[in-house]
């Protein structure tokens, strides 16, 4: 009998795309237009860039910038996600000489952009109702309805069973790469909208540059050939519970991350994160749902693999709901978070253990002796480490780790002392305390 060639035993690629050279590494800072300062206008963001960027971020996600729909409009001012014209800008941040302008700023910063894209429904009046009725989705009534099993209102579903509403869709995403260079989209609700749809417009956005795309969804089968990265819903969830003492922290060591590790795609990418619009809109703050485990979960938000978001306020301790339908600005000021996010992309860009998906290290438990409180793991890439150990519990402990595998001398992120790291490790820790110990080999 013929042997096969040994080839034909070898593991297949799950992800298909490559992602841009630049998300290696990348952060990613929501920005919220309308709220993001007094005037809510492209012009006003352009002058708080240079901020950013000295923070660590990496690539700005703009909230919708598209014309939004008038009949049926929610509040005042309306919902970004109700999309009037696929094709244009909304006044009310400007003109487009006002978005090209905003993203060719970010590109002098060294930064990149992505546009907010809304594939799933439309807004009652945009134009293709009346020119491509068929291309909606239809209740028993055989009338328009809004996205199934939910109380959206304001905007009405797409049907994809149509070529032609695919063909549209797709010129129109390509459009805003040819016409503006923006760098990508985030897609809404993406797991609503055929796979193999957001499969073909990967496929054509690539023919005109390379693009980072992020889905709002957790379906792993979303990185093969479509997007690179996914929402961590489900680490926001555990975390929550964690902060709120209802749940283990072997919740998220032994169930979450033991699967993440096991099963998720090295090549994928999930965003991590603690606030977003979604989440500060309809369900708290920060610091309602986080309390004083806040500080806690947002360092291991960062030091979890993974592309880490901000929202926009975040780093000035925005500390309520931001109105969604209405005027209301952030109230900018200095805040300790902006520095705790400055060390830490400061660490996550010069220290390879802490890049994102496959260009990262894995996370390997290091074994302690408070499972039940203490999270503590190592990630290494290339000769870079870095350690993190977290209490996350509302007691001061002592607790013991097993660090015979990672002995060396480190440096203490947030205190630049350095640290020898020997067979075992005590440490004593406060409740929500936190370290980050990190090693980078030169020249590597």
């Amino acid at each position: 009998m013929k042997q096969k060639a040994e080839s034909q035993y070898l593991p297949k690629k799950y992800v298909e795309i490559t992602n841009p050279d630049w998300v290696k590494n990348a952060t990613l800072y929501e920005l919220n237009v309308r709220q993001f300062s007094e005037e809510g206008s492209f012009q006003a963001v352009k002058k708080q860039l240079p901020r950013l960027k000295k923070m660590g971020i990496d690539i700005i996600w703009l909230m919708p910038v598209q014309p939004i729909g008038i009949l049926h409009r929610k509040g005042t001012l309306g919902s970004y996600y109700s999309v009037k014209d696929y094709w244009s800008i909304n006044p009310e941040f400007g003109t487009e000489e006002d978005f090209r302008s905003l993203v060719e700023a970010i590109h002098q910063e060294g930064m990149y952009v992505i546009l907010d894209w809304v594939a799933n429904h439309t807004s009652w009046d945009n134009d293709m109702v009346t020119q491509h009725p068929e291309w909606y989705m239809k209740s028993r009534k055989d009338t328009f309805q809004s996205t199934r099993w939910r109380d959206y209102d304001d905007i009405i579903e797409l049907n994809y069973r149509h070529p032609e509403l695919r063909k549209y869709m797709t010129e129109a995403m390509k459009f805003w790469v040819k016409e503006f260079d923006i760098d990508g989209y985030r897609c809404d609700i993406a797991s609503f909208v055929p796979i193999d749809f957001w499969e073909n417009v990967r496929a054509e956005l690539a023919t005109l540059k390379p693009v980072f795309m992020l889905a709002e969804a957790e379906d792993k089968e979303l990185h093969r050939k479509a997007f690179d990265a996914t929402y961590n819903w489900t680490l926001w969830n555990i975390l929550h519970l964690i902060a709120t003492n209802n749940t283990s922290v072997k919740n998220l060591s032994e169930a979450y991350i033991a699967e993440h590790v096991s099963i998720f795609p090295k090549e994928g990418i999930r965003m991590n994160f603690i606030d977003n619009h979604d989440k500060n809109s309809w369900e708290g703050t920060p610091q309602s749902n986080f309390g004083d485990a806040l500080k806690a979960a947002t360092v291991f938000t960062v030091m979890m693999d993974g592309i880490p978001l901000v929202y926009s306020g975040q780093e000035a301790g925005l500390d309520r709901s931001l109105q969604f339908f209405e005027k209301d600005p952030i109230d900018w000021k200095f805040h300790e978070n902006e520095e705790l996010y400055t060390t830490l992309f400061n660490l996550k860009h010069q220290n390879q253990a802490l890049w994102n998906g496959s260009y990262g290290g894995e996370m390997v438990r290091i074994m302690n002796d408070k499972m039940d409180q203490v999270i503590s793991f190592v990630r290494e890439m290339k000769g870079d480490k870095v350690i993190t150990v977290v209490n996350f519990s509302k007691e001061s402990i002592i607790v013991q780790l097993d660090t015979s595998f990672d002995t060396g001398i480190y440096t203490n992120v947030f205190t630049s002392k350095q640290q020898i790291v020997s067979d075992t490790t005590i440490l004593s820790l406060n409740a929500w305390e936190y370290l980050v110990l990190y090693h980078t080999e030169p020249n590597v």
